[in-house]
């Protein structure tokens, strides 16, 4: 068993950082629900949707998809890139964890379509690497280690000094998984030059384990050895008591290519005992396999039999939950499933709304011509005709800009600085033309509106005329 690219999948995948105190990592839960709960626009809301998603992910697995999911479909909504990539990252992040690897490269592929389009090193370097990831835990070494050499070959032409590190240490582990031990030697050993510059004991110590195994593959046993029992203090003074199961089976390991069985079966059952204690099932497999047949070769038999029970017992716990694990796999296929379903009837009823506005706008602005119009006709002040007639050609222009918007913006791609500039050119047509034609237009009503009244006015001054005028006696 390795842990290495499970290890980079934490640093490289991970946007925001995650307190592994579960006091601390629900105060933040609960602080990024807030803020999201106070984003006043669309695009804030995707980045906090994404940040908590990827906080819960490890917590609450399912409810982490579903934000992550509507972060995904608003950001495709916007047009919103940096959105969408984000959360597709998250939710191949949440797969990962929930070992629905196929459904994790979907969303990884879909974020590799994207960063090739942008101009994001980093992010192109982190999504290859991650695919590269899925790929080894799937066991397609050949295709894991082309992603691998390509995030590399990123890293170094971009400089990306703060995944350098991850990308050394998953191509040693690749290298080591293929039996290639002077390869993985050669980037394990670089991988710990990049720790020791950052003066992070952490890396320090996970390299040196993976050089321990190279070291051993290569039969090196001295200096295997020693990047064993270099690395132990390490580990346990970052309570990592993961690696520190392999470094004891590692030893173990070395000691029995040694022929040195008492040595062999004390690392083994250090081993052995932490990965019960942590409850590793599968460290714990793989020491008891080991003790088993050391205590064989040492002629114990008893000792043999209760860990070759022990192995037998372990191994159908570890087939049951992989199992399960494919049940659950299948669930959350489900549940994607009905929640892109659920986004998208929502989108769709969004939309027919949106639409129906629209309409009623199209319907409403040539009403309240004709009700100007109409106006126009019967005798009410020249005023109300005209602020009727201003009000109609501003709702006629700002109904024109709304639906300009999108259309510039889909052009523009959401870049503020072309859509402004855009946007000034539009206000440099429209506003003339708003101008020109509200005084003709409520020239022409208001025209309209006396040679309406003038006749009325003259009969009248007629019939007041006439009856002023008398037959004279």
């Amino acid at each position: 068993m390795h842990i290495f690219s499970r290890f980079m999948i934490c640093c490289v995948l991970c946007v925001c950082c995650v307190n592994q105190h579960t006091h601390a990592q629900q105060a933040k839960e609960d602080s990024f629900r807030q803020l999201l709960n106070m984003a006043k626009t669309d695009t804030n809301k995707v980045i906090w949707q994404w940040r908590l998603a990827d906080v819960m992910n490890k917590r609450l697995p399912d409810s982490a998809l579903y934000l992550a999911q509507q972060a995904l479909a608003l950001a495709r909504q916007l047009r919103y890139t940096e959105g969408e990539s984000a959360s597709l990252g998250v939710l191949a992040n949440t797969l990962i964890k929930l070992g629905n690897y196929p459904k994790a490269l979907d969303f990884y592929l879909q974020k590799l379509q994207l960063e090739e389009g942008r101009n994001m090193p980093r992010n192109l370097a982190s999504v290859v690497m991650n695919i590269g990831v899925v790929y080894m835990f799937q066991q397609e070494y050949r295709l894991a280690l082309s992603y691998y050499l390509r995030a590399d070959s990123l890293i170094e032409e971009n400089n990306l000094s703060d995944i350098r590190y991850n990308s050394a240490l998953n191509i040693g582990d690749l290298y080591d998984r293929m039996n290639m031990p002077d390869s993985a030697h050669f980037y394990f050993n670089k991988s710990l030059l990049l720790a020791i510059v950052n003066n992070d004991s952490a890396f320090m110590a996970t390299s040196m384990v993976g050089l321990g195994h190279s070291s051993r593959k290569l039969l090196q046993s001295n200096q295997s050895a020693g990047y064993y029992y270099s690395a132990i203090p390490l580990l346990q003074q970052a309570s990592d008591n993961d690696l520190l199961c392999e470094a004891y089976l590692g030893l173990s390991q070395l000691y029995q290519q040694q022929q040195r069985t008492d040595s062999a079966i004390y690392f083994a059952t250090k081993s052995f005992a932490l990965a019960e204690v942590s409850n590793f099932a599968s460290r714990s497999l793989d020491a008891a396999r080991l003790l088993t047949g050391l205590y064989k070769s040492a002629r114990n038999t008893d000792s043999a039999l209760v860990y070759m029970e022990r192995s037998s017992i372990l191994s159908d716990s570890i087939n049951s939950r992989q199992r399960v694990r494919q049940l659950e796999m299948l669930s959350t296929n489900e549940k994607l499933r009905q929640q892109e379903a659920s986004i998208a009837r929502q989108k769709a009823e969004e939309e027919r709304s949106k639409q129906l506005q629209y309409l009623f706008i199209s319907v409403f602005i040539p009403l309240v011509f004709l009700l100007t119009f109409f106006l126009s006709q019967r005798r009410i002040p020249v005023r109300i005709i005209r602020f009727m007639g201003i009000i109609s050609l501003l709702i006629l222009f700002e109904f024109l800009t709304l639906l300009l918007h999108p259309v510039v913006a889909d052009f523009t791609h959401h870049n503020p600085v072309y859509e402004l500039l855009i946007f000034v050119c539009i206000a440099s047509l429209l506003i003339p033309a708003h101008h020109s034609l509200e005084h003709w237009i409520i020239a022409k009503l208001t025209n309209r509106h006396q040679q309406h009244q003038r006749p009325s006015y003259v009969i009248r001054l007629m019939t007041k005329k006439l009856k002023i005028k008398k037959p004279a006696p």
